[in-house]
């Protein structure tokens, strides 16, 4: 897998997960908190102690999540209003919420493994040497 694809479309998904309202439902249920976007501001101070299992089942939902991604971008930017396109990309995020939940994976954890890969060169290198 291309891994400058990986970083564009980790960094596209954390935006498109991260703008839907059901998301900061989920997470707030969840995990207590708030919107469940990962705040690559904060970086240094996140957890970057993931396991093994948990960067395969990253790297398995990147795969799903870029396919659904594919799926729905040029729909997106060929909608004939900003309501259709925003109707499309929640079917989208949708979409990509169940290709990660399918894996066993939660969306607060999809969302730190994707900032920490972006902003976080160990986590990275253990992702990269396993794809």
């Amino acid at each position: 897998m291309n891994l400058n694809k990986l970083f564009v479309s980790a960094t596209a998904s954390i935006a498109l997960l991260a703008a839907a309202p059901v998301m900061a439902q989920e997470s707030n249920q969840q995990s207590g908190q708030g919107s469940g976007y990962s705040d690559p501001a904060s970086a240094g101070t996140q957890n970057t102690n993931f396991s093994d299992n948990e960067l395969k089942q990253f790297i398995e939902a990147q795969e799903g999540v870029m396919e659904v991604r594919e799926d729905y971008i040029e729909q997106i930017e060929a909608a004939d209003s900003q309501e259709k396109a925003q109707e499309l990309q929640m079917e989208a995020n949708d979409e990509m919420v169940s290709v990660i939940e399918d894996i066993g994976m939660d969306i607060p954890t999809y969302n730190s493994i994707a900032t920490a890969y972006s902003s976080e060169p160990k986590v990275r290198d253990r992702i990269d040497s396993m794809m």
